[in-house]
């Protein structure tokens, strides 16, 4: 069984969305390419509606973690691309993301402010990183 260690090391502040570092050990390690707000036949869902789409863009990644045997559990990192960010967006998409990440520790996260993304309907774009045995 894959192992997951969340490190809280002092000096750094405590921030309950995500961990500075995660020590992770298992056999395979699953690269998530950025998932975007699509649905299975490649329509947007939640055209401008940032909350929307980071659900959509979370379930996206479910289902990649799922084909690869995987669940959110697994994720030591993940990084999101946010067009247009601006500070009053985090919580936005802190809520609809958290929701995935219930009841554990969140894993390693990097937030990037991005002028676009390779549709202009886009608002996020999320990749993450998984480690399973």
């Amino acid at each position: 069984m894959s192992k997951l260690e969340q490190l809280r090391p002092s000096g750094l502040h405590h921030n309950p969305a995500y961990s500075h570092v995660v020590v992770a050990s298992g056999a395979r390690t699953i690269y998530i390419a950025g998932q975007v707000s699509v649905d299975e036949e490649g329509r947007v869902v939640g055209e401008g509606d940032l909350a929307v789409q980071t659900t959509q863009v979370m379930h996206n990644i479910g289902l990649a973690l799922k084909a690869a045997g995987a669940n959110y559990s697994n994720i030591v990192k993940i990084t999101t691309f946010v067009v247009g960010y601006k500070p009053e967006l985090r919580p936005i998409i802190g809520k609809a993301r958290s929701a995935f990440f219930e009841g554990m520790e969140p894993p390693a996260s990097t937030l990037v402010g991005v002028t676009a993304l390779a549709a202009p309907e886009w608002l996020i774009e999320i990749e993450a990183v998984a480690v399973v045995d």
